[in-house]
């Protein structure tokens, strides 16, 4: 089966989505809000599962070059204790890829790359499925606050404020920071970073605080925040440019949508399933989803019968990361009573370093569809 199909969202999910439907034999159009592609973003972790869709949408070798391999990370008190050691190269034996760390904008061109000119239009908005037009699918991958979510579900609460906010950058120059991943868990505050290819490195703060909540200087008060935490921290913040820190609120969706589908179209990445970032899933499941819409739409006969696939296949399983990095998260960065943090950090310590890994395989374990 082949047809015409119209993505609502330029991003990660939205990008791979059409690489996908073209490769079954879609005619795909990519419509991306944002009145430039400016490729800013800090970076992110790409688990095996999210490297086995890239692989089924033909990048995921230009994805590995461009990326640094995680073989070396651990987990750290701000004193810098270690609390618990991650193989990164006994996971990939394991699982047979590596977690790889990438700059977003590095992994957005690659994606955008894989698309002939003309598929991606910039600077429009769709804010309803009949502004799409005719097309026989509609993809609703526009984000965290998806307006064609609130459409499709108008009773649904959508995303919610989880209660933490981040704020990111990337080095402006080259650092060794010691490890390719590492974090360090405080009192309702983390810090973590990640080597890249390109010898920089990015780094994430992660607070509990009240929605909304801005700075004048954000570099500034990181460097109040965490000046006095363990090396390489400060000299992170040091290599940082105060123009580079990007800060957002992280929303999830907490209340499980009843479909990934409705009618003609389906949700795929944030705007099905956003998530908080504990497990580094975020942008795996958006691939996985990408792929498993390809797959459901080259292999049954109508678009009615593939979405009925799709949901089947995705909402279970992007919705149970979704649960269980809720619940990682509980027990990192969110904690604030010193009891509790004292239990956490002693568990973690008497944990063999399998344990971490047992969690990572977990999830990253997936074997993507033919696209055929």
């Amino acid at each position: 089966m082949a047809g015409t199909a119209v993505v609502v969202g330029g991003g990660i999910g939205g990008l791979a989505a059409a690489i996908g439907l073209r490769r079954v034999g879609w005619q795909v159009t990519v419509v991306e809000r944002a009145a430039e592609l400016a490729d800013v973003g800090a970076a992110i972790s790409l688990h095996a599962n999210g490297l086995r869709a890239l692989d089924a949408l033909g990048v995921g070798a230009e994805v590995r070059a461009a990326g640094r391999p995680q073989r070396h990370a651990g987990t750290r008190t701000p004193q810098g204790r270690l609390l618990a050691r991650l193989d990164g190269a006994a996971l990939e034996r394991d699982l047979g890829s590596p977690i790889l760390g990438v700059a977003r904008s590095v992994l957005h061109r690659v994606l955008r790359d894989a698309l002939p000119d003309g598929v991606l239009s910039i600077g429009t908005e769709i804010h309803t499925v009949d502004a799409v037009g005719d097309a026989d699918l509609v993809v609703a991958a526009d984000g965290v606050a998806s307006g064609l979510r609130a459409q499709l579900f108008p009773g649904h609460p959508g995303a919610v404020y989880s209660g933490s906010t981040v704020l990111r950058a990337i080095t402006a120059e080259e650092i060794d920071p010691g490890s390719d991943f590492e974090l360090t868990w405080g009192r309702g505050a983390e810090f973590g970073h990640i080597r890249l290819a390109d010898g920089r490195a990015e780094w994430h703060a992660v607070l509990t605080a009240p929605a909304g909540v801005r700075y004048a200087d954000p570099l500034a008060e990181m460097r109040r925040r965490f000046g006095g935490w363990h090396q390489p921290i400060p000299r992170l913040l040091a290599a940082t440019d105060p123009g580079a820190v990007l800060h957002h609120d992280i929303h999830e969706i907490v209340t499980p949508l009843p479909a990934f589908t409705a009618g003609r179209v389906a949700l795929l990445g944030d705007a099905a399933h956003a998530m908080v970032p504990n497990l580094g899933q975020g942008a795996c499941q958006a691939l996985e989803d990408a792929v498993t819409l390809a797959a459901a739409l080259a292999a049954e006969p109508g678009v009615e019968t593939a979405l009925a696939a799709y949901d089947a296949r995705r909402r279970p399983r992007a919705q149970a990361v979704a649960r269980a990095a809720r619940q990682a998260g509980r027990l990192g960065q969110r904690l604030t009573n010193p009891a509790a943090v004292a239990l956490r950090d002693l568990a973690l310590r008497l944990s063999p370093p399998s344990a971490s890994a047992r969690v990572i395989m977990r999830h990253a374990t997936w074997t993507p569809p033919a696209l055929v």
